[in-house]
């Protein structure tokens, strides 16, 4: 189900509010596109400041505006594992075909926390979950033992997103369980994949969509030589998108240059330094997107 290229929507504001028209029209955008999923209310849609009801309404929407025509995976984790549980039965009720739970931030639980943490979501809530493994923002990391240990436990803990920089360790989790395994990079996803990786939930298919559909497709179908083609075509920008400011200020700012949402960001995000904007100007008219 979760496979392919898969985006992580932004969360288009507008006045201080979610802009749900413009949501509409990004859910349209990728469906006709071809994404394979719809990831919204995750790091790339500005979770940490929406609120609960937010979080719960952006995902409702994006449901509703698919219609069925391409799985939603809503992201509905918390570092309070009774928060995700009602964010995550939210989900369920509103039609989303799973969840995306990320580690608990900030609070930095033992591995034996993080296994009760989704264990408790998993059994409270029965419908295909997903692991968001990205020590970069949390402060920890789920351990190959542990996700192991869930998959075992859980069988409806089906994937999880890698986003830890580790070839060895996704090689190791691959060698180790049948849990699918996705890339949280767009600029890793080749690689990954090449060793046994599914997909992307991917930034840069916010603008280029079409493209990481192609690389994942061409990857999935073992025709390697397309897939490193289009691997090499977007490396440069996938790193430069998240590389020049935090993730999803220069994806965000590359959207509003395109007129697909303003550049409307929730502090404590902000928008680009001008001498970065200059930088993101020039990646996005050497690919030839602007």
């Amino acid at each position: 189900m979760f496979k392919g290229s898969m985006v992580a929507l932004v969360t288009p504001f507008k006045d201080g509010q979610v802009d749900y028209k413009a949501l509409d029209a990004l859910v349209d955008f990728h469906i006709e596109a071809g994404t394979d999923v719809l990831v919204p209310a995750g790091t790339t849609g500005e979770s940490p400041t929406l609120t609960h009801e937010e979080n719960n309404q952006v995902i409702a929407a994006v449901v509703r505006r698919a219609k069925g025509r391409v799985p939603v995976l809503g992201g509905t984790g918390s570092n309070s594992t009774d928060e995700a549980i009602f964010m995550t039965r939210h989900a369920r009720e509103n039609g989303a075909s799973g969840s995306l739970l990320v580690a608990p931030y900030y609070n930095k639980p033992t591995q034996e926390g993080l296994f009760q943490h989704f264990k408790a979501i998993a059994d409270a809530v029965d419908f295909p979950h997903v692991l968001y493994n990205i020590p970069g923002r949390c402060g920890v990391e789920i351990s190959v033992d542990t996700i192991v240990r869930l998959r075992e436990a859980c069988p409806n803990i089906v994937a999880v997103k890698h986003a830890t920089g580790s070839m060895d360790g996704a090689s190791e989790l691959l060698t180790r369980s049948d849990i699918s395994v996705i890339s949280g990079d767009d600029s890793m996803t080749l690689p990954l994949m090449a060793v046994g990786g599914v997909g992307v939930i991917s930034v840069l298919a916010n603008i280029v969509p079409k493209d990481v559909k192609a690389m994942t497709d061409a990857a999935l179908n073992g025709q390697w030589d397309v897939a490193r083609k289009w691997h090499l075509k977007m490396f440069k920008l996938a790193k430069g998108l998240l590389s020049l400011e935090t993730n999803p200020i220069p994806i965000k700012t590359a959207m509003a240059m395109l007129g697909m949402c303003t550049e409307e960001f929730r502090l404590p995000m902000c928008r680009m330094q001008p001498a970065n904007r200059e930088k993101l100007v020039a990646a996005l008219k050497e690919y030839g997107v602007l």
